[in-house]
Formats: structure tokens, sequence, C-alpha cells
């Protein structure tokens, strides 16, 4: 019976030392401290990068990007992406396009 307990015991705390460290790593977030703009910058943001691309749909965006203050990606009208680089006042830093699967890309 004392066998038993102590055995019960030893499983209870590895248990509890593994969803500790569980709880440790999903709290820290990994490497990606990526966090999406929110608010009235939200609305400001979306607004710079639109009036800069002229088309399109915003489909994600980030606050501290390691390029920028901001950053706006815009899926445009053919389908291709373009992150758009914005400093702390929304002014455009920066933009940078690449090919998404739009019916241009039919092999």
């Amino acid at each position: 019976m004392n066998r038993k307990t102590k055995g019960t015991v030893l499983a209870v705390a590895t248990l509890a030392a593994v969803g500790a460290g569980t709880g440790i790593a999903v709290g820290a977030g990994g490497d990606d401290d990526e966090a999406p703009i929110t608010g009235t910058a939200l609305e400001r943001a979306e607004a710079a990068a639109l009036q800069h691309t002229g088309e399109g749909r915003v489909t994600e965006t980030e606050v501290g990007d390691e390029e920028s203050y901001y950053e706006v990606e815009v899926t445009l009208d053919d389908g291709s992406e373009t992150d758009v680089q914005l400093d702390k006042q929304f002014n455009v830093v920066s933009s940078e396009g690449d090919q998404g699967d739009g019916a241009e890309d039919d092999d």
C-alpha cells in the first residue's frame, strides 16, 4: 500500500511539473510577439495603407514589426499581397509586394 501511494504521488507531481512547463511555454508566446493593431490606430493604419496601395482590402495587421512600428498587409484585387510599413504617425516608411495565388497564375 505504501508503495502504491508513493507511485501515485510521483505520478501527480510529474503531471503537475509537465503542466506547469507547458503553461510557461504558452504564456511566453514563443519567439513572435506580434500583436494586431486595434482601436483608432487600426482605422488610421488601414486608411494609410489603402491610400498607399490605391486598392485592395486589409487582411492582416501588426504592431511592433521588425521593419517599422506598424505593418499592414493588403490583398490587392489581383490576389497579390503588399506589406505596407508605417511609422508611429501612420506615414508610409516602405512597402513590399509579393505575388499571391491570383488569377494570373494558371500553370
